[in-house]
C-alpha cells in the first residue's frame, strides 16, 4: 500500500475521533511546552550572565592579596597586605600579554552635596581602569596620569551618586562634593553599568586616583586589589600564567612556596555560572520530559483501544489483500501524527509561555533552534516507540479471527 493512502488512512482515523485524539497528544503538548519554556528559563539565564560578566571586562584579570602561611591560622584576606607599587611597575613593564594594570583601593563613607548624603564606596583606581573594566565616561573626562602623581581631590561619579545627591538632575561636572569632610571635585560622570551578577549596584560609586584615597583617606601603601587587562579573551589564559611568574620574582616567592597573591579571570567566572546553569538547565528539561514520558504511555494507551474496536477492520483489510506490514504501517503512522501534530502545538505553547515569562516575570529567556528540532525529534521518537507495539499486534491479527470479532 502507497504511504499516501496509509497517511490518509491514519488522518481519517484520527478526524472520526477528534475529542480523543486531542486528549492523548495533551500529554505530548503540555510535555513539549514545558521543556522548550524551562530550557528556554535556563539558556536565558546563561547567557544573562555571561552578559553581564563580560560586560565588567571580559579579558579582566584580578589579582588579590592571600595568607600564604603554611601553618598556624590563616590570615582573613581583607586583612593581608602584600600587593605593593612594584608590583604594578613590573606587570606593566614586562607583561607581553598585558594591555592595561589599575592597582584598587577602596574605602566606605558619606558622600555629602549640600543637604543630600549618601553612603557609598570611594574607589581610587588608575587611568586604565575604565578600560579595563569596558566602562566609559558620559560626561566630562575621566583623570590622567598627573592627577595621580599629584594626589588630586577630584572624582568620576556613577549614575545612583548623581540620583541620590542631585536629585533636581543638575549638570553635575564641576561642582565639589564632600567624601569624610574631604572636598572633591566632580570631572565626569560614568555611563550606567546597573546591578552585577551578585547583586551590587555597580553606578553605586566614586572614582577617584588610587594615590588620593592611599594618603588623604587610608593612609596606606598597600594596594587591596589590582586589576589586568589581557591584550583580547584568547589570550586571557597566557596573561594569567605571565600574572604568576612576574608577581612571584616580584615578591621573590620560592620555587614550592605558594602564592601570597591570588589570581581570577573573568573566564573562569563565565566557566563556573555557565557549568551551574547548563546543569539547572538539564535538569529543569528532565523534569518536564517527565511529561513526554506520560504522553507516550497515552499513545500506547490509545493505539490498543483504537486497535481493539477496529478489529474487523483489520480483517477485512487483511481479507482484500491488505499485508501485515500495511497494517504496521498504518497504526504507527497515527501514532506519529498524533506525537507530531501535539509537539507543533507545544512548541507553539512553549514560545508563548516563555513570552509570558519574559513579560510579567521578567527573566531572561532565550529559546534556542536546538531545543526545537529536539522536541519534535522526542516526539516521532515517542510516536515511534509507544505506538509500535500496539501496531505489531494489529499486524499479527488473523482475518478469520478479526473478522468474527464481537
Amino acid at each position: 500500500m502507497k504511504l499516501i493512502n496509509l497517511l490518509r488512512i491514519a488522518w481519517n482515523a484520527i478526524r472520526r475521533n477528534k475529542m480523543r485524539s486531542f486528549l492523548t497528544m495533551l500529554g505530548i503538548i503540555i510535555g513539549v511546552g514545558a521543556v522548550i519554556a524551562m530550557v528556554a528559563i535556563g539558556q536565558g539565564s546563561r547567557q544573562s550572565i555571561q552578559d553581564q560578566i563580560s560586560g565588567m571586562g571580559s579579558n579582566m584579570i584580578v589579582i588579590r592579596p592571600v595568607s600564604n602561611a603554611t601553618g598556624g591560622a590563616r590570615l582573613d584576606n581583607t586583612v593581608v597586605q602584600t600587593l605593593v607599587e612594584p608590583d604594578v611597575i613590573a606587570l606593566q613593564k614586562e607583561g607581553k600579554y598585558i594591555n592595561g594594570v589599575s592597582p584598587s583601593v577602596s574605602s566606605r563613607g558619606q558622600a555629602i552635596y549640600g543637604a543630600n548624603n549618601w553612603s557609598t564606596t570611594m574607589q581610587g583606581v588608575s587611568e586604565d581602569y575604565l578600560s579595563i573594566r569596558s566602562w566609559s565616561v558620559d560626561e566630562g573626562s575621566n583623570f590622567t596620569g598627573q592627577d595621580i602623581k599629584t594626589v588630586a581631590k577630584i572624582c568620576l561619579v556613577g549614575q545612583t551618586i548623581i540620583n541620590n545627591l542631585f536629585p533636581g538632575g543638575d549638570d553635575v561636572v564641576g561642582k565639589s562634593i564632600r567624601f569624610n569632610n574631604i572636598p572633591f571635585k566632580i570631572t565626569g560622570v560614568l555611563s550606567k553599568k546597573g546591578v552585577n551578577t551578585f547583586g551590587q549596584d555597580q553606578d553605586d560609586v566614586i572614582l577617584t586616583p588610587y594615590s588620593t584615597v592611599q594618603k588623604r583617606i587610608l593612609a596606606t601603601i598597600y594596594y587591596q586589589t589590582i586589576f589586568v587587562a589581557g591584550i583580547d579573551e584568547n589570550s586571557t589564559d597566557q596573561a594569567a600564567a605571565e600574572i604568576e611568574q612576574i608577581m612571584r620574582a616580584s615578591h621573590k616567592i620560592q620555587k614550592g612556596t605558594e602564592d601570597d597573591f591570588s589570581i581570577r579571570t573573568q573566564q573562569e567566572l563565565i566557566s563556573t555560572f555557565s557549568s551551574t546553569s547548563k546543569i539547572l538547565t538539564v535538569l529543569l528539561a528532565v523534569i518536564a520530559g517527565i511529561s513526554l514520558i506520560v504522553g507516550g504511555i497515552g499513545i500506547m494507551n490509545i493505539m490498543y483501544v483504537s486497535v481493539t474496536e477496529r478489529t474487523k477492520e483489520i480483517g477485512l483489510r487483511m481479507s482484500i489483500g491488505a499485508r501485515g506490514i500495511d497494517i504496521l504501517m498504518q497504526f504507527l503512522i497515527e501514532a506519529v501524527i498524533i506525537s507530531i501534530t501535539g509537539g507543533i502545538i507545544g512548541v507553539v505553547l512553549g514560545f508563548v509561555a516563555t513570552k509570558l515569562v519574559s513579560l510579567f516575570l521578567h527573566w531572561p529567556t532565550l529559546v534556542t533552534q536546538s531545543s526545537v528540532i529536539l522536541s519534535f525529534f522526542v516526539c516521532f521518537i515517542t510516536g515511534v516507540f509507544f505506538g509500535y507495539y500496539p501496531a505489531l499486534k494489529a499486524s499479527r491479527l488473523n482475518p478469520i479471527d478479526a473478522l468474527h470479532y464481537e
